[in-house]
């Protein structure tokens, strides 16, 4: 299957066409699929239709190898997980379409790496093997091309440092974060941001209490003195992000589309404004699966923009993604 057809959708009807495409041929050539299917009793030749294609639960990472027939691995991308619980497991053929995929989302949605400076306070994920969110800021630093850019483990004031070293020469910074090491980081300072774009990936990893979205962004706006907080929404088991310029509402490219499902019933989509769970189709999962039914919550919102709720009580606690406060 051609890779880079994928990053030429220019239309709903390329969308749906490519989607088929992947469809058919994932279920021909991967076997965890494959047997899903048959165990739906589901005949993918039958299938014509976007909104009929079965999702794969997301568990499934957990327990299942899932990569095509005879293909060899290039990278294993694992999930941090909470203490006990089991980790999921992408098996990567193809690391050139994960590094197309976050490069031209990235270019998409921010330009060109080159144009900041990236601070990256990720410190959970650096502590540990296998993460792809530390795969991709790794190649957006390199990219950057700047000397400041780099990765900020425990060194608060150093990040401090070149973060008013950019502000003072009115230069454009990102500063891209897990949640509790960002409030960290307002707890020693307080900063006063023109010229940074702040991004939280989500996750207290069990460091802090959980707070929804909003009551997150509020702490951090103040306390950096920015506007808009934006976000990044992607997971292990995926190989695209959607990101969010505020307000906690994502976008996604083009090769990537949330649907809402019925809680009751998995086949039943949800319209606008209705909260359900979500399913996602990637197609730069091409060699995995594309279509998988997530543990999130969520609703679509105009313009097919979405927002992050919560996860399922069922689900077990998942790196990147923020608890409901009841």
């Amino acid at each position: 299957m051609h890779n880079s057809s994928i990053f030429e959708i220019h239309s709903k009807f390329d969308f749906e066409k490519k989607c088929l495409e992947v469809f058919h041929f994932q279920a021909e050539n991967l076997e965890i699929y494959q047997k899903y299917l048959q165990h739906l009793n589901v005949n993918h030749k039958s299938i014509n239709n976007l909104q009929k294609i079965p999702f794969l639960p997301i568990s499934l990472y957990k327990t299942e190898k899932i990569i095509t027939k005879n293909s060899q691995h290039e990278i294993i991308f694992t999930s941090s997980g909470t203490t006990g619980s089991e980790t999921s497991k992408h098996f990567v053929k193809d690391l050139s379409i994960y590094e197309q995929s976050f490069n031209t989302a990235f270019e998409y949605f921010y330009g060109k790496p080159q144009n900041y400076c990236i601070l990256a306070l990720l410190p959970s994920y650096l502590e540990r093997e296998g993460s792809s969110l530390i795969y991709m800021t790794e190649k957006l630093i390199q990219k950057s091309n700047n000397s400041n850019s780099g990765f900020y483990l425990t060194n608060l004031d150093e990040l401090v440092e070149k973060l008013k070293q950019q502000e003072a020469q009115k230069k454009q910074s990102l500063l891209i974060g897990v949640s509790f090491a960002l409030l960290d980081l307002i707890e020693k300072y307080t900063l006063n941001l023109k010229h940074t774009l702040v991004m939280e990936t989500g996750g207290m990893k069990g460091k802090r209490k959980e707070l929804t979205r909003s009551e997150l962004h509020e702490v951090l706006k103040k306390g950096l003195g920015v506007e808009t907080i934006h976000s990044e929404y992607g997971m292990t088991e995926l190989l695209s992000q959607a990101y969010s310029d505020g307000n906690g509402i994502f976008k996604t490219p083009a090769w990537m589309k949330i649907l809402i499902r019925d809680v009751y019933d998995p086949f039943s989509y949800l319209e606008i404004e209705k909260t359900g769970g979500i399913n996602i189709i990637d197609l730069a999962n091409l060699y995995s699966c594309s279509f998988i039914e997530t543990q999130d919550l969520g609703k679509l919102k105009p313009n097919n923009s979405f927002e992050i709720l919560g996860r399922f009580d069922a689900a077990s606690i998942r790196g990147c993604n923020l608890l409901i406060n009841s």
